[in-house]
C-alpha cells in the first residue's frame, strides 16, 4: 500500500458488508457512501478487522502432515493422492466443502472445480446451516430467493417492523441504526439486546416460532384484518391456508407458546394498521428442523397483510454470513450451478457446460447436503477425501464431535486458512491463504446488491489466493482455471445469464461508480433491480403462492433425563466459528471464554450461581462454561454462544427435510453445577 492512499473495500464479517477504507498502516475508517453504514458506523469487529492480517498466528508457509513444505511439494502430494482416491474409488470419494465468506469468484470457482476437475457431486458449503430455510421458503412462495428484495434503507420509513429470531444489534449492529424509525416486535425466547429495543417482545417457547405464527395469521383471517384486494390480485392458495388453521386459535397457540393471546393481539393489530410493515427471519426461526415451514408461516402472514412486492413495505431474510447470498447462487451447493441454476435442469447444464467447454453429460448431479456429506465422511460409499475452504466445521457444525470423529476417518482432509483452526489442525495438508484485503473480488451482501472488494495490501510472503491454490490443483489434474478475480468474474457472468441470480450486466467498474449493483441485471445497459417485486413475483403466473403448513413439535423434546431447552447464537465481540476473532485482543478482552446463561429461578433450583462452572450434557455430548445469571432467558431454557469449542457439541443434527438445515436453534439438555 503506497503510504497516504486509502483503498475502499468491505469488512470482512456479516452480510451487512459495511463499507471501510484502508488507509496506511492498515488503518480503518467507515466509509459514507455505503447505504448499509451511511451514517458511518462499524461495530467492533470492523474497527478492529485490521488485525486479522497482521495476526502473530498467521499460516505462511503450506504445512505437510504437519511439517513446513513448499508449495509445488504440497500441491504435487494433493494433486496425486486425489488422483489416486478417485481412480480406486470413483470421483465421489472426493468432496468439497466451501463456505459463506468466500468471495463471488471464489464460491464460483469452487464449484466449477468439483464438477469439472474433479467430476464429484459431493459439493456443499456452510451456508446450509445459515440461511436455506429461508431460501427454500423464498422460492416456493415468490420463485426466488434474494434475502432481502429490497434496500435496507427502505426500514427507516415504515411504521412497524417484525423480526422473528434474529439479534441484530448484536449479530450486525449497524444494521439497528435503520430501526430507528419504525416501531419493532422481535420475536426470541431470550430478551436479547435487540429485544430490549423493541416496542414489543414476544418470547416464545424454543422451537414454537411456527405455531406463533399460525396464530398470528389465524388472528388476522379472524379479526377480518386480511388485505383482500391484495391477496385476490396477487396471490393463490390462500383459502387452502385459511382452511389449514381453523386449529391454531389463540388461546391453544398461547398454552404452546407461552406468548400470551393479548401481545399477540397487539402484534397482529400493529402490523395491519401500519401504513409501511416488514416481516424479517433470521436464524432463530429458521435454524430448525421445520425452518422452511416456519418462515413459510412468517412469509403467509405477510402474504395476508398485503406486504410483499408493496414499495416500502415486505418480507425479507437477514442473511447472516459475508457473502451469504453470493455464495448460495453460483454453484457451491449440493444442487447448484451458477446464476441460481439446478443442477438437474437439463438447459441449465448446457448452458453452464458451454460456458465451461465441457460436454453437459460430464456434470454430475446433486449431491449430499451440508450435514450428510460431513456424517457421510469416511463411511462406505461416502467421500475419502475432503477439500476444504473458509468453513470450521469442527466448531461450526452440529453433533460436533461426531463430525469431529467422521474427519477424523478421512484418508485426506486438506484445507485452506489463514490460521490454525481447529479443523485445519486435523488435516494431511494445510494452505496459507490470503486474507479479505489482499484481495479483490465482490461479495453479495444481505439486500442482493453487489459489491467490490478491493485488495488495499499485500499478502505475507508464501501465502497465496483460494482461486492460485485451486488452480495449481486444477493444472496438475488436467484442467485449466482462471486466477485473476476479474477474469473469473467475468467468466461468472456468462455463467449466470439468463439464471434468476443474472449478474451479466455487472462488472467491476458498475460496482465502483454505483457502489453496488442489485441482481438480477441482465446487461450493462439494466439499471439492476433493487425491489423485484413491485410488478410481479418470479413465478409463471407471477403470482406469490402461500403454501399451508402444520406445527410439529421440536425434533428433540425435553424429558426427565434432559428437562431443559438449549438455544444457542452469537454474542456482539465474536464471529461463526471464532477462527478470526478470538485471535483478536480486544476482541477476546471483551468476551474471553464460552458462558452458559440461566435464569435465576432455574440456577436455584439446579443451585448455581453466577461464575460457577456448569456442565451442559445432551444425547450427543457435553460442554462446560460459566454460568451467567440473567433474568433475560426463559426458566426453562439456557443459552450458549457458539463461537468456541462446546456448544455444538450439544446441538440435534435432525434435519429439515426441505432445506436440510439441522436444528442449532433448540435441543434438550442436562444441566448441573460441575464438581
Amino acid at each position: 500500500m503506497d503510504d497516504g492512499v486509502k483503498t475502499k473495500t468491505h469488512c470482512p464479517y456479516c452480510a451487512l458488508q459495511c463499507g471501510m477504507e484502508i488507509g496506511p498502516e492498515l488503518a480503518i475508517q467507515p466509509r459514507t457512501d455505503i447505504p448499509a453504514n451511511a451514517s458511518g458506523a462499524l461495530c467492533q469487529k470492523g474497527w478492529t478487522a485490521g488485525e486479522l492480517l497482521t495476526n502473530g498466528e498467521r499460516l505462511t508457509t503450506p504445512l505437510l502432515h504437519g511439517e513446513p513444505a513448499e508449495w509445488d511439494v504440497a500441491l504435487d502430494y494433493v494433486a496425486s493422492r486425489l488422483s489416486a482416491i478417485r481412480a480406486e474409488h470413483g470421483p465421489d470419494a472426493v468432496a468439497v466443502f466451501g463456505g459463506g465468506g468466500l468471495t463471488n469468484e471464489k464460491a464460483y470457482t469452487l464449484g466449477k472445480f468439483a464438477r469439472v476437475a474433479l467430476g464429484t457431486s459431493q459439493i456443499d458449503y456452510n451456508g446450509r446451516f445459515c440461511m436455506s430455510s429461508a431460501a427454500a421458503a423464498s422460492i416456493k412462495a415468490f420463485g426466488m430467493d434474494r434475502g432481502m428484495p429490497f434496500p435496507i434503507t427502505d426500514l427507516a420509513e415504515a411504521d412497524i417492523v417484525l423480526l422473528a429470531g434474529g439479534n441484530v444489534a448484536e449479530t450486525m449492529p449497524p444494521f439497528v441504526r435503520h430501526l430507528s424509525g419504525p416501531r419493532v416486535i422481535v420475536i426470541d425466547p431470550r430478551r436479547t439486546q435487540t429485544a430490549k429495543l423493541a416496542w414489543l417482545h414476544l418470547q416464545p417457547t424454543p422451537g414454537t416460532d411456527l405455531a406463533l405464527a399460525l396464530g398470528l395469521l389465524h388472528m388476522v383471517i379472524a379479526e377480518e384484518l386480511v388485505d383482500e384486494e391484495y391477496v385476490a390480485a396477487r396471490t393463490t392458495g390462500f383459502d387452502e391456508v385459511r382452511t389449514s388453521l381453523a386449529a391454531w386459535w389463540p388461546e391453544r397457540v398461547e398454552r404452546i407458546t407461552g406468548v400470551p393471546v393479548y401481545r399477540m393481539r397487539q402484534a397482529v393489530r400493529a402490523m395491519a394498521a401500519a401504513r409501511k410493515a416488514y416481516i424479517l427471519t433470521g436464524r432463530g426461526a429458521e435454524q430448525h428442523a421445520k425452518g422452511t415451514d416456519t418462515v413459510t408461516a412468517f412469509i403467509n402472514l405477510a402474504l395476508a397483510l398485503g406486504l410483499p412486492g408493496r414499495h416500502g413495505s415486505g418480507y425479507g431474510c437477514v442473511t447472516g454470513q459475508g457473502n451469504g447470498q453470493g455464495g448460495r447462487e453460483h454453484g457451491q451447493k449440493a444442487d447448484q450451478l451458477p446464476g441460481y441454476r439446478k443442477i438437474d435442469d437439463p438447459a441449465a447444464r448446457e448452458h453452464v457446460a458451454g460456458v465451461w467447454g465441457v460436454p453437459a453429460e460430464s456434470l454430475p448431479g446433486p449431491g449430499r447436503s451440508a450435514y450428510e456429506l460431513l456424517d457421510a465422511l469416511g463411511t462406505p460409499g461416502g467421500p475419502r477425501a475432503m477439500l476444504l475452504f473458509g468453513s470450521n466445521p469442527v466448531i461450526s457444525a452440529p453433533a460436533a464431535e461426531h463430525v469431529a470423529e467422521r474427519i477424523a476417518s478421512l484418508d485426506l482432509l486438506v484445507t485452506c486458512d489463514f490460521v490454525m483452526s481447529e479443523t485445519a489442525a486435523m488435516a494431511d495438508v494445510v494452505f496459507p491463504v490470503t486474507q479479505w484485503a489482499e484481495e479483490t473480488g465482490t461479495m453479495t451482501n444481505l439486500e442482493g446488491r453487489v459489491l467490490l472488494r478491493n485488495r488495499a495490501a499485500a499478502p505475507p510472503e508464501g501465502v497465496r489466493s483460494d482461486l492460485d491454490v485451486l488452480a495449481g490443483l486444477a493444472e496438475r489434474l488436467g484442467h485449466r482455471l482462471e486466477t485473476e478475480p476479474a477474469a473469473v468474474f467475468d467468466e461468472l457472468r456468462r455463467a449466470s445469464k439468463g439464471g434468476p441470480a443474472d449478474y451479466s450486466g455487472i462488472t467491476y467498474e458498475r460496482i465502483t461508480e454505483e457502489k453496488g449493483v442489485f441482481w438480477p441485471c441482465p446487461s450493462t445497459e439494466h439499471p439492476g433491480t433493487p425491489r423485484p417485486f413491485l410488478d410481479s413475483f418470479a413465478t409463471p403466473d407471477g403470482r406469490a403462492r402461500l403454501v399451508p403448513v402444520q406445527h410439529r413439535p421440536a425434533a428433540e423434546e425435553t424429558d426427565a433425563d434432559y428437562p431443559v431447552y438449549l438455544s444457542t447464537g452469537r454474542v456482539l465481540a465474536h464471529y461463526q466459528s471464532g477462527a478470526q476473532t478470538r485471535r483478536i485482543a480486544s476482541l477476546v478482552k471483551a468476551a474471553p471464554e464460552p458462558y452458559v446463561e440461566i435464569h435465576p429461578d432455574l440456577a436455584e433450583q439446579l443451585d448455581i450461581a453466577a461464575g460457577d462452572v456448569v456442565r451442559v450434557s445432551s444425547r450427543r455430548g457435553e460442554a462446560k462454561a460459566v454460568a451467567r445469571i440473567s433474568d433475560a432467558i426463559r426458566r426453562d431454557t439456557v443459552f450458549m454462544p457458539f463461537h468456541w469449542e462446546g456448544a455444538n457439541r450439544l446441538t440435534n443434527p435432525a434435519l429439515d427435510p426441505t432445506s436440510k438445515m439441522p436444528e442449532f436453534k433448540v435441543c434438550a439438555v442436562r444441566v448441573e453445577r460441575d464438581s
